[in-house]
């Protein structure tokens, strides 16, 4: 399997530059996180770099909180950035700051100072139960073209997957064959930071996920050994072509299979939205959809709490003595 090197756009030459690639590189190899968190982590330091060569600054050493303040503030002013792009870009330029010091390319963190500006929770959009079934439904033999290989049956088991088990994009296509543990109906997925969890699947999903191995993904294997290799890679979802798919294609699916449901702006996090909100109205505790989103903060899955207020006047009335 290759791994995808990261290619940011070049920043001016100079000190900046050297020490914007020495930190990229940590996170890589010793941070171990993704591609996708590594290619993150590059176009804020980018701007970063480049914003900082426009004030005349080229060096870490010569970086000031004052400096710090002023690129927050232009990314705002000048290019219209939310606040919660604004406090990315600022965390980016923290975990930045913290490695300059312990590596001792600067004598104090400036970044420790930065003050993240205040900005409303957007709460997640969440599809009703009944537009779920919709959508899990919609991917079916009359709904597309007639082909050799039939490829709704490999949506369908995407869709349900992603609702049954809360999976990101990115998670479907990294989904190994030795990550389907089938006598206990659950996956062992490798989310952000590389970090492993367990999920259950549900039979419903379970079952479109069977139906893909035994009678789709033979086919596709077949596809990618008669161009000459083997193109798989032991991952589960595979393209027409063969390969492995990429986390692109899975929205792409998501969106086509939206549209002929008849639904809205639908896109993958919608589904993992889903999943979370529909587990914690029907009763689970909150700690237990922390573990099973795969998120390191709980004060990360807190926001579904806020989400799905049908029961609060209910609940509300059976619970408080003067209700």
């Amino acid at each position: 399997m290759r791994t995808k090197v990261i290619t940011p756009d070049p920043l001016p030459d100079g000190p900046f530059a050297k020490t914007a690639r020495g930190f990229l590189g940590y996170l890589r190899t010793e941070a171990g996180l993704l591609p996708s968190s590594v290619e993150a982590y590059a176009r804020d330091i980018r701007d970063l770099g480049n914003d900082l060569a426009a004030q005349g600054v080229t060096s870490p050493t010569d970086i000031t909180p004052k400096i710090l303040a002023d690129h927050a503030s232009r990314l705002s002013s000048d290019r219209g950035l939310s606040g919660s792009s604004v406090a990315r870009h600022l965390a980016t330029i923290r975990v930045f700051g913290r490695w300059l010091a312990a590596t001792r390319r600067v004598e104090h963190d400036t970044t420790t100072l930065l003050e993240t500006p205040s900005r409303w929770k957007k709460l997640p959009g969440v599809l009703t139960p009944g537009q779920v079934r919709r959508l899990l439904e919609a991917p079916q033999e009359n709904s597309e073209k007639p082909e050799a290989i039939p490829l709704w049956q490999r949506d369908r088991a995407i869709l349900e997957l992603m609702y049954a088990s809360g999976l990101r994009a990115s998670e479907v296509g990294r989904l190994e064959l030795t990550g389907i543990i089938d006598e206990l109906g659950v996956l062992r997925l490798t989310g952000k930071g590389d970090k492993q969890r367990l999920v259950p699947m549900g039979e419903p999903a379970h079952n479109a996920l069977g139906a893909y191995l035994h009678e789709i993904r033979p086919k596709l294997v077949q596809v990618g050994l008669a161009k000459g290799e083997r193109r798989d890679d032991g991952r589960v979802f595979l393209t027409r072509s063969g390969r492995p798919i990429e986390r692109v294609r899975v929205w792409q699916i998501v969106k086509k299979w939206a549209s002929v449901a008849g639904l809205g702006h639908v896109h993958p996090h919608v589904l993992r939205h889903s999943f979370a909100t529909h587990l914690l109205a029907g009763g689970a505790d909150l700690r237990l959809v922390q573990e099973l989103l795969g998120h390191s903060d709980i004060s990360t899955t807190q926001i579904y709490t806020h989400v799905d207020r049908s029961g609060l006047k209910a609940t509300h009335a059976r619970f408080h003595p003067r209700a």
